[in-house]
Parts: structure tokens; sequence; C-alpha cells
């Protein structure tokens, strides 16, 4: 079994780079290709209310339960599988870098930032019935705005704005939002470089240099943003990204060792098992069973 890639459908969405389908429209999978059911990676954002119905959501090889007034965030890159047995009802808004950085570009947003690398970060957001019913109604005159004729992106965007807002306000306070405008703009400076280039670096010192600042300065910030130090930041990433190489490509542990430039395969192993504690055939065994 190999997990697909998924990207965004821009030519169903008439370039918007923003869509909403009922949750129920998955089940039949006459929309899709993959099955929605098995692990898959995508390449947008994505945001799952949950309105009736119960069950567990996979999220990066971790099982997070949801019920009524779940919210379910999944970063783009990130692997993912819906769960179908409760027969849950809700909406799925899919959205992309491009929609983030156009609302960026209009308006104050908080920006993105990679706290899913901590292990204590958790995806759900349980929603009281009093924001329930807010967010019901804002995901609804978005969806309905996109289905206007002449339909007006800012008016999408504003409403998409204000949806996170209020989501993001009920958040447990994040220490990053404290950051300055310059570290913000480091920390995604940072986090794009080790997506390029965390299979041939893992010296946080090498990082800072390439971001002009000093290690302690990089250290700090991290822990202001994600609760973890430069070095825990990239060996969460290079985990993380390892697990999605072995279940999305199938690729073997000598390649992954020569990819991730280890030594040889078994330091390679030492390092996964010593980060997960399962070598990376247990790990395969148990999540693709």
């Amino acid at each position: 079994m190999t997990i697909p890639n998924i990207g965004f459908n821009h030519d169903k969405t008439n370039q918007a780079e923003l869509e909403i389908i009922e949750l129920s429209n998955l089940y039949t999978r006459s929309m899709i290709e993959h099955d929605p059911q098995a692990p898959h990676r995508v390449s947008f954002f994505i945001l799952i209310y949950i309105e009736l119905g119960e069950g567990e959501h996979m999220v990066d090889f971790n099982h997070y339960r949801f019920g009524p007034g779940s919210l379910i965030f999944v970063q783009r890159e990130q692997v993912h599988s819906f769960d179908f047995s409760g027969q849950p009802q809700g909406k799925v808004i899919l959205f992309t870098q491009a929609f983030l950085d156009n609302v960026h570009a209009n308006m104050r947003l908080p920006n993105y930032t990679p706290t899913h690398l901590n292990q204590q970060h958790n995806p759900i957001l349980q929603l009281d019935s009093t924001h329930h019913a807010r967010s019901h109604i804002l995901i609804d005159q978005i969806q309905t705005e996109i289905n206007t004729p002449a339909s007006e992106p800012l008016i999408v965007m504003y409403l998409f704005s204000a949806l996170a807002l209020l989501l993001h306000r009920l958040r447990p306070a994040l220490s990053h939002d404290n950051l300055s405008v310059e570290q913000s703009s480091k920390l995604a400076r940072f986090f794009s470089l080790m997506q390029q280039h965390v299979q041939q670096v893992r010296d946080a010192n090498w990082y800072a240099g390439k971001i002009h600042t000093t290690y302690k300065t990089l250290n700090q910030i991290c822990k202001l943003a994600t609760g973890l130090t430069a070095k825990q930041m990239i060996d969460a990433y290079t985990i993380v990204e390892i697990k999605r190489r072995l279940v999305v490509s199938k690729t073997t542990t000598q390649q992954l060792a020569n990819d991730f430039g280890f030594e040889d395969s078994s330091n390679f192993v030492k390092y996964f098992k010593n980060h997960t504690e399962l070598t990376p055939s247990q790990f395969i065994k148990h999540h693709l069973s």
C-alpha cells in the first residue's frame, strides 16, 4: 500500500484557493480518486468542522477523538485519514498557502507557526455551544459567498479571517503570539530552510547562520513559538518526515539512511528508535497493518 499525495483542485474551485465540501460527500468517494479513510498526504490546509457524530481522526500517525463541535486542523504536508464509522456530519474547508498569503496581504491575522512539531500539540479544538453556533454561521456565510454569482474574494477573506480569529482566541494561550514581527520572520525562514535542507543538515548553528542570527537567539525564538529548542525542532521535523517517507513512498531503511546523511543504516535505526521507541520496521508494521 502506498499513501497518495493529494493536491488542491484549482480547476474545480475556479482558482479560488478555498473550497468547502460536505463531510458526507466524502463517504461515497464519487468525487475523489483516493480513499479518505486511508492515510494520505495533503499539499494544502484543512479545517474539519464536526456537527454530528463521533470517531477518531489520524494526523501524522497519532489518533485524536472527535465529536459534535470538534474542529480538526490539518497542516499542509501532514498525513491524515478520516473516520466515517460513526457517519459524522459537518464541513471540510480546504485552503492553500496562496489563499493565506492573500489574507495576510489584506488584513492582520496571526501567522502560522509549526506548533504541531511539539508532541503536546493537539490538532482538535472542542467548541462550546456558543462558539459552535458562531462557527457554524461563519462557515455557512463563507459558503454562501463562494456560491454567489460574481462572488467577492475579499468578502470570503474577511469571513475566513473572522472565523480564524475566533478560533485562535479559543486556543490555549500560545506563547508564539508574543513574537515580534522580526522574530516571526526569522522563525518562518528557519522552518522554510529546514523543509528544504533537513535531509542534509541537522545542525542548528548552520540554520542560525543562514538567517543571520545567533544560535542563542534562534533557540529563544523556537522555545517561545513551540516550546522546543532549535535542535528539538530539527529532530521533531526529521522524525515526522521520516515517518511520512516510510509510509508515503515505502522507502527502504537503507535508502532513508542515505537520504538523511547517516553513516549507515544502524545509526539511522538508532536515531529513529531514540525518538520514537520503535524501529522503522516496527513503525511501518504498526501503522500499515
